[in-house]
Formats: C-alpha cells, structure tokens, sequence
C-alpha cells in the first residue's frame, strides 16, 4: 500500500466554493504569488480553503502570463469551529497598525471592529490592506477562517449597537480594572471583545461610559505603560489563555 503524501505547505485562501474535481481561476496577485514568489509549477500541489468548507489540497493546472487555474483533488481538514472573538481598537501609525492587525489575525480574533474615540490621533482605516495582511496571516498560521474587517466607526455608536450576549474586556489603562488574570479567574468561555485604547488613552468621559456598561470588565495590563498593538497581543493572549481556544 502506498503511504500517504505530506500535506503541501503552502496555504492558499480563496473565495471559491470547494468540492472535487472543482476548478479555480486565479487571479492576478495569486498567480504572481504561487508562480513567481513561491515557484509552484503545473502539478505541483498546495492547500486551499475558503472558511467555509474545510482545507483542500489543489494542484496547479496551468500558468498564463497572468492568469492560471487550480484543481481540487481532496479535502484535507474538515471545516473547524473557532472562538468567536473581536477586537475593538483605534487606529494607529501605519507600521504598528500593520503589525497589530496581522498578529490579531494569527491569534484566532474573528472580527476587527476599529473605532474614532476622543483622543484617537490616526482617524481612519485602510480596510482593504487590512483585509490582505489578515488573509495573509490566516494562510501563515493554519486557521480555517479569515477575520472580517469593520469599517472604521464613532466608539459611541459601536457601543450603542452591542449585541446583549458578547462580553467586553476593557483594558483601561487608567489601572482601576483588577489584574486581568485574577478578572479572568471566574469568567466562562463565551463571545468576547477585546478593547484597546488610542495611543493617547480614553478621555475620562469615556472611560467612565465604557466601564459602566453590564457587559465590559475592566482590567489592568500591569504596572508597565504599553504601546496599543502591544497592549492587544496582551490582552488576547491572557483572555485565550484562561477562556479561549489555548487552554
């Protein structure tokens, strides 16, 4: 009996619906991507997916000059359920925003949600650049699914519309929250959101309507002051540590 082949290494997301014997049409950036970047040749195979119907391996088929197509042969990993996790955060200077986004991306967080506060000092978002450095990063790490990106929105208006089932770890960097593990210690699993201040902080109004709402749990990071994409990596670390998908 013939063993199994390894699975391919390199991921590939695509927006295609996955069955055998599909074929995939590529477009421009994943022909550049698999041909010029990665060497792929017709016959060689990878792993594709679509965060809906599992992981796939595919073989190459055909190069154009800009055009080229895949082959779906076999499913290699059934679609996997993941924690249902946000991060609420404000933007900031392009190269930690890059940074903060795609390292949210690899640790699992579901859905991006920025939002302008009173101090926010960066007051928009490219969704698009966002939206490529987390499939980017979904291919990198091995998850089945790709992060949604929000449009950037007013922290109050996000607040007002908060769905009564997700909870809110807040972390104020005021430190008035409790130690986040010792917050975390009697929470169960759950929907959560994770919210990190601008690089200037809350405004005390602010902080005072976030930490009031039923929902949110105030937390302190630690004695040490924290840049926001540091903060982030933190805070989602500590929450999937006690709650999440790393326990």
């Amino acid at each position: 009996m013939a063993t199994p082949s390894a699975a391919p290494s390199i991921r590939l997301y695509v927006t295609s619906d996955l069955d055998v014997d599909t074929t995939i049409d590529l477009d421009t950036k994943q022909v550049h991507y698999l041909k010029n970047v990665m060497r792929l040749v017709p016959g060689d195979a990878l792993l594709v997916f679509n965060g809906r119907e599992g992981e796939w391996r595919a073989t190459v088929t055909a190069w154009g000059r800009r055009d080229g197509a895949l082959q779906v042969a076999a499913l290699e990993r059934a679609q996997a359920t993941e924690p249902d996790l946000w991060l609420v955060f404000t933007p900031i200077k392009k190269a930690r925003l890059d940074f903060l986004i795609e390292k949210a991306g690899e640790l699992g967080v579901g859905r991006l949600v920025p939002v302008q506060t009173e101090w926010t000092s960066v007051r928009d978002i490219n969704v698009g650049r966002a939206e490529a450095l987390v499939i980017e990063a979904a291919e990198q790490c091995g998850r089945m699914t790709v992060p949604v990106v929000d449009p950037i929105a007013p922290l109050n208006d996000v607040l007002a519309r908060w769905p009564d089932d997700r909870r809110l770890l807040f972390c104020d960097e005021s430190g008035a929250g409790a130690p986040i593990a010792d917050a975390l210690a009697d929470e169960v699993p759950g929907d959560w959101e994770v919210l990190i201040g601008p690089e200037g902080g809350f405004s005390p109004g602010e902080r005072a309507a976030i930490a009031a709402k039923p929902f949110a749990l105030s937390v302190a990071l630690g004695s040490r002051v924290l840049r926001a994409d540091t903060a982030a990596i933190a805070a989602l670390t500590m929450l999937q540590a006690h709650l999440g998908d790393w326990r």
